[in-house]
């Protein structure tokens, strides 16, 4: 796998306990929509190598708690240490329509069912109430409000992303 195809997750900042578990910081916005996942990459000397999730228990502060398959001593567990964890960006979901996965969209293309291709996203402001994409277009900004029904279909492998923005926002922007 090649770094197109993975996602950024997170990093495993220390052990947890004495029989190779290890705590893994999620740099997500919501950790529990990937209690699904059964298995992680970790980058290990530039190879993104598989480990099979044998339990995923979330703490506090984006802090989880793994256990590996294989991986059963504090000796094996000391090796994952700041190492950095992703996942096949087929993988990324929404966790509903107006909560996003956060930083992992940011790269994706932006395209409007009526505008056509609007740029990158290259920031979520995650604001109380009203989270905004903002996206690149050509050097200029483009915010569009996270709301129900804005997003109509996401294509993870192909890093796009197929909007519905409100009447009249865009052309704002494009003027």
């Amino acid at each position: 796998m090649h770094l197109k195809d993975q996602s950024y997750i997170g990093k495993i900042v220390k052990l947890h306990g004495y029989k190779g578990g290890v705590s893994l910081y999620m740099d997500v916005s919501n950790p529990s929509a990937y209690v699904h996942l059964k298995s992680i990459f970790i980058e290990l000397d530039g190879i993104f190598t598989p480990f099979f999730i044998k339990s995923f228990k979330i703490k506090n502060k984006g802090f989880v708690a793994l256990h590996f398959e294989g991986v059963d001593s504090e000796a094996n567990a000391k090796t994952l240490i700041d190492k950095k964890v992703y996942i096949a960006s087929s993988e990324l979901q929404l966790v509903d329509e107006t909560r996003f996965l956060g930083h992992e969209l940011i790269g994706y293309k932006v395209i409007d069912q009526e505008k056509g291709d609007l740029g990158v996203l290259v920031e979520v402001l995650e604001q109380k109430g009203n989270p905004l994409f903002v996206v690149d277009h050509n050097g200029s900004e483009i915010l569009l409000p996270v709301f129900e029904g804005l997003l109509i279909s996401m294509n993870a492998p192909k890093k796009e992303m197929l909007i519905n923005a409100p009447e009249g926002l865009v052309d704002l922007y494009l003027k």
